[in-house]
């Protein structure tokens, strides 16, 4: 893997919370075999219930993971960004992908093979308690996010995913442009398109304005007031 990855993609795939357990040389172990891919126009990379024989982990761009409703309509249940890692519940559980996965333009993914994965883990003694707790942990992040987002309106919930996109700086302005279309935006945050027309109208008293996928926050800090997260 170490020629594959130069050391920024190493440092990335490092700090997944799956692998935050794990030392880098018995990390670059474990993953010995896995493989860099670009999808430079994006696409279908599998389909629910497809053989769950990989999982990947997201060095640049973003995958949408998706179920079809019974009209053929895509629900988006998860965007994956850079820095995360996704389907390695699948090679544990029933070994079949239980949603669809899409990549976006221009997205660059490390694959895991599951047969070769599994034996080195099975190899040595006390990796996979690591891993479990690194996976406890995160599981645990999760919860709490969704406690917190059942308990928000639409409104708010938008509001939390443009401070997400908007990057590190506390207060202030700032920017955040979508990585996914407003449709599939709608469906991330469990309502109707329509409803996200209304919720951004609703946000422009808050100092909240939009032209396509860009957004300009004139405060993050009330923002975050309006969001009950502060």
């Amino acid at each position: 893997m170490s020629l594959l990855l130069d050391e920024s993609e190493r440092a990335l795939v490092a700090a997944t919370p799956l692998f935050s357990e794990i030392d880098a040389d018995t990390l670059l172990w474990l993953l010995d075999g896995g493989g860099v891919t670009t999808y430079p126009d994006g696409g279908l990379l599998f389909s629910q219930g497809d053989a769950a024989d990989r999982f990947f982990v997201v060095l640049a761009g973003r995958v949408s993971l998706f179920a079809l409703t019974e009209s053929g309509d895509q629900s988006i249940i998860e965007v994956v960004d850079k820095g995360a890692s996704f389907a390695e519940g699948a090679i544990f559980a029933n070994a079949r992908f239980p949603l669809n996965a899409a990549v976006a333009p221009g997205t660059r993914l490390l694959d895991i093979p599951a047969a070769s994965f599994l034996r080195r883990l099975s190899e040595r003694q006390g990796l996979s308690a690591k891993l479990l707790a690194s996976l406890a942990r995160w599981q645990r992040h999760l919860m709490r996010e969704i406690v917190n987002l059942k308990g928000r309106s639409p409104v708010q919930r938008l509001a939390s995913y443009l401070l997400a996109l908007s990057g590190p700086v506390a207060d202030g302005a700032a920017e955040a442009v979508l990585p996914l279309s407003k449709t599939d935006l709608a469906s991330l945050i469990g309502i109707t398109p329509e409803s996200l027309s209304r919720a951004v109208n609703r946000l422009k008293p808050i100092g909240v304005t939009s032209h396509g996928r860009s957004f300009r926050i004139a405060d993050k800090a009330a923002l975050r007031r309006f969001c009950g997260t502060d």
